[in-house]
């Protein structure tokens, strides 16, 4: 025991005693105060408070060559008035007729040089604001939610100008950011931290004022000083921003008979937001029948799996200040809005995609004490759907959603000088569902989680490690607690789980989630130690995100990072890693060893790979809450190349090919390319094939097993897929404030099932296949197979599958003045599901255009009120 304790001392307080990381010499720069009158945001510098200005210079390079001056001058100097911060630079050039003055989106990721000012103007030492410029004029801005420089979040969306110019000598560049976009302790002197970096991507040129090395770590904790600021107002910082909207459907497919679904339908909807300060550090937003008509759709996918796939929020108002709501799974802001959980029958069902949000709100910020405060609340309505009985040509409607309450709170302490942090957060779903009803055997009434989590940081931040512990329960109808405990994420059906017990009575349901991290994140060494741990009861999906519960896990890998170039490579890493997996009956359900890597040669082309090897498991869902089955041992290989970052044409190519013992085996390619044809036009395509026949493929359940397998027959086969995926891009900039952008994803996918048959035993793999050993199968048509086994005969539905999809959007954006923006959008619609005939390639995705489908017409105005 004595020798097992002097390891764990050793891995996790040895680093404290190692040489602290250097602290950075500083560098500061001075902020002068305008008296008169402000200067014109026009790009020019010409203003002669301008020349008074001290200038932040000096930069260094971190590519190509670390530590090398930059070749060429850079001069940042800052100015403000009473209402905003002031920012000129000039980019000196010995080839001014080679800068790319390329123009497209509001951050858009343009291949052109940029300045970035970086302001840590909450003075926390972990979070810090970014705005950005190219020569065209493109505008990028996001926040640092936390102390790296990749952190990035960019549903921060700002309102600030920017102006260009370019001359004999290089550019210049000119910003002005209001002081009520940005938080920050008012009154006395300001002492703000700041960095600034200077990007040149047709040279791979990197410059810092304040290098960053590739080593190293931290961001805001390794900035400069912004001197100078005084007295800055304590503004009321409220804005409005109110809507109007109208779309119109133009349906390709309409059946006569059915009068939910007519050739045309039109709405027209207006609605708001509101962002107002509380006090200096705090601000409210809240939005009134929100619209998020111009939000692109999620990708078409086929899940065979028995878990939920998860999209990304693409909706502004739940991404901006999203680091401070939640975490570890708890807050999954798509709940909210999401579509009913309930369904309707009859000979014609109106369609209801999404809940409606009567309102939201949230406040979020942080305190000079370094406190941090983040919290939400939304209201969604009750939900009704028509039917209509063409027998009795009778209209009728059923209940499909609950008026439900979703709230969430968050509160993070900063502690000591390394900005370790302590945190805890709370969630609380609340339904209004009546007794009895049918809603009330499919959702919970009231649903709540709890989370303390920590970080602890030492060293500059080289290392860190952190905790958290988690409780959830949910409570309600047991017919609804029921579907919990028999769901995919805990299946306590299960007939040969010595530690689950299914409970029809039971009318709540609680677990606990934890776990623990330990990460060097600097130098050439890097490691990440992890253990989490998932109790069977944990339910988090009513407001978060939660795949399977039942889980413990202990992943780890180390690896070696070389930043000094050399005759072939101008950086490279090398890794080993694992990752194993048990449930609460100590049962290992997943074993992964392997070996990764990664380089960028010496003319910054990129490559990677992965190898891994996937011992013989037990799975507890392969069979969909029957007993334990046993996976079969893999081998995986991934190589990926790209092109050089900010090549004005780029591609890349990744490829993943996977076999196991049954002769299962996965093939996948990604490639994707674009190009920048001439300034304003840009163009991209990413496409990825899937070939795949895995052997063990679930297909259903049927009663009548033998008694090995609890008197359940889990059928399975072996499947032959094939998927296809194109998204297509197309962008024209007539200037950065409009933009004309168009998506369009044709996506084709078939599977093919053989060789069906039953699990023999539990713990194996082995199968009894039919139509051998006294059984048959026999197919009846596309629509079913029907097996006979003896005097037993049951049948089951063809699961084979033929999906075509066509999404596309075209939108027009153009954002007539600052913060307030027109939308002119249309968007297509078309799916199809048949039976296969054989395997997808290109054509399938020609065949998605001749789909009948449905087209939306959609228009948005918003317009931006600041009141100060």
């Amino acid at each position: 025991m004595s020798s097992w304790r002097h390891v764990i001392i050793a891995l996790f307080a040895g680093p404290v005693a190692l040489t602290a990381q250097a602290p950075v010499a500083e560098h500061r720069v001075v902020a002068l105060a305008i008296q008169g009158s402000a200067p014109k945001v026009d790009g020019s510098l010409d203003e002669i408070d301008w020349s008074r200005a001290t200038p932040a210079m000096g930069f260094i390079l971190r590519e190509p060559v670390e530590g090398s001056p930059a070749p060429e001058d850079t001069e940042v100097r800052f100015l403000y008035t009473h209402d905003a911060l002031y920012v000129g630079a000039r980019m000196r050039s010995a080839n001014p007729s080679s800068i790319r003055r390329l123009v497209g989106r509001r951050d858009g990721d343009i291949p052109s040089e940029q300045l970035i000012v970086s302001l840590d103007s909450r003075t926390d030492h972990r979070t810090a604001y970014t705005f950005a410029i190219t020569p065209g004029g493109v505008r990028t801005d996001y926040f640092h939610p936390a102390d790296f420089e990749d952190s990035r979040d960019f549903s921060y969306d700002p309102v600030w100008e920017a102006a260009t110019a370019l001359d004999a000598t290089g550019w210049t560049a000119e910003m002005r950011i209001p002081f009520t976009q940005l938080r920050y302790n008012p009154g006395g002197n300001q002492v703000w931290g700041v960095n600034l970096e200077r990007r040149v991507p047709d040279r791979n040129e990197e410059s810092f004022w304040i290098l960053v090395g590739r080593n190293e770590t931290g961001w805001s904790s390794r900035m400069g000083h912004l001197d100078g600021l005084s007295d800055l107002p304590r503004s009321r910082r409220i804005e409005l921003s109110p809507y109007v909207a109208g779309n119109a459907r133009l349906g390709r497919t309409v059946t006569a008979a059915d009068p939910f679904n007519s050739r045309y339908q039109a709405e027209a909807r207006a609605g708001g937001d509101l962002k107002m300060g509380l006090g200096p550090n705090l601000t409210l937003d809240a939005t009134f029948n929100p619209d998020f008509g111009q939000v692109e759709a999620d990708p078409a996918e086929v899940n065979l799996t028995a878990f939920e796939t998860f999209f990304d929020e693409r909706r502004p108002f739940f991404l901006e200040g999203s680091d401070l709501l939640g975490g570890r799974g708890t807050f999954y802001s798509r709940r909210i809005g999401a579509a009913p959980p309930g369904s309707a029958t009859g000979d014609y069902v109106e369609s209801a995609d999404n809940s409606t949000i009567l309102g939201a709100a949230k406040v979020t910020g942080r305190l000079p004490s370094g406190l941090s405060i983040g919290a939400l609340t939304a209201l969604t309505a009750r939900e009704r759907v028509r039917t209509f009985d063409t027998l009795s040509n009778s209209f009728g409607s059923t209940l499909v959603a609950p008026l439900a309450l979703y709230g969430i709170a968050t509160a993070r302490q900063e502690v000591g000088s390394n900005r370790s942090i302590i945190g805890a957060s709370i969630t609380t779903v609340e339904r209004d569902v009546d007794p009895g009803s049918t809603l009330a055997g499919i959702v919970t009434r009231h649903a709540y989680t709890g989370l303390i989590d920590g970080r602890l940081r030492w060293a500059g931040g080289r290392y860190d490690m952190s905790a958290y512990l988690g409780y959830s329960h949910i409570a309600g109808d047991s017919a609804a607690i029921l579907r919990q405990q028999l769901s995919s994420r805990r299946y306590f059906q299960r007939p040969d789980a010595r530690h689950l017990r299914l409970d029809p009575s039971r009318t709540s349901l609680g677990g606990v989630t934890a776990g623990i991290n330990h990460s060097k994140l600097a130098g050439s060494w890097r490691w990440d130690i992890d253990y989490s741990q998932e109790s069977p009861g944990l339910e988090l999906n009513d407001i978060g995100s939660l795949g399977s519960a039942d889980d413990r896990e202990l992943s780890s890998n180390i690896r070696y990072r070389n930043t000094t170039p050399g005759r072939l490579f101008h950086n490279w890493t090398l890794g080993l890693e694992q990752d194993a997996s048990w449930n609460f009956d100590g049962d290992r359900t997943f074993l992964l060893g392997g070996l990764f890597g990664d380089a960028t040669f010496r003319n910054f082309l990129n490559a990677a790979f992965d190898l891994g090897f996937y011992p013989r498991s037990l799975s507890d869902d392969q069979t969909r809450g029957g007993p334990l089955m046993q996976t079969p041992r893999a081998w995986q290989l991934g190589l990926e190349v790209s092109s050089r970052d900010g090549a004005t044409t780029t591609w890349s190519l990744e490829t993943t090919g996977r076999r196991d013992e049954l002769k299962g085996w996965v093939l996948e390619t990604d490639a994707g390319f674009g190009i920048r044809a001439g300034t304003r036009w840009e163009a991209s395509v990413n496409a990825r094939y899937n070939r795949s026949v895995p052997s063990r493929q679930f297909v259903t359940t049927a009663a009548g097993g033998g008694t090995e397998t609890f008197g359940v027959r889990y059928l399975f086969a072996r499947l032959e897929r094939s998927e296809i995926v194109a998204q297509f891009r197309l962008s024209y900039a007539v200037t950065p404030d409009l933009t004309v952008e168009g998506y369009l994803e044709p996506f084709a996918s078939s599977g093919r099932y053989s060789q069906f048959g039953e699990l023999l035993r539990p713990s194996t793999f082995d199968l009894r296949r039919y139509g051998t050993g006294g059984t048959s199968i026999v197919a009846d048509g596309d629509a079913a197979y029907t097996v006979t086994d003896g005097g037993n005969q049951f049948s089951f539905d063809n699961p084979d599958f033929d999906v075509r999809s066509l999404r596309s959007n075209l939108v027009v954006r153009w954002e007539w003045q600052p913060g307030s923006t027109l939308f002119l959008v249309w968007q297509q619609n078309r799916e199809r599901n048949g039976f296969p005939r054989q395997d997808v390639g290109f054509d399938g995705l020609l065949d998605s255009f001749s789909i009948p489908g449905d087209h939306y017409l959609a228009i948005k105005a918003s317009y931006w009120i600041p009141i100060h």
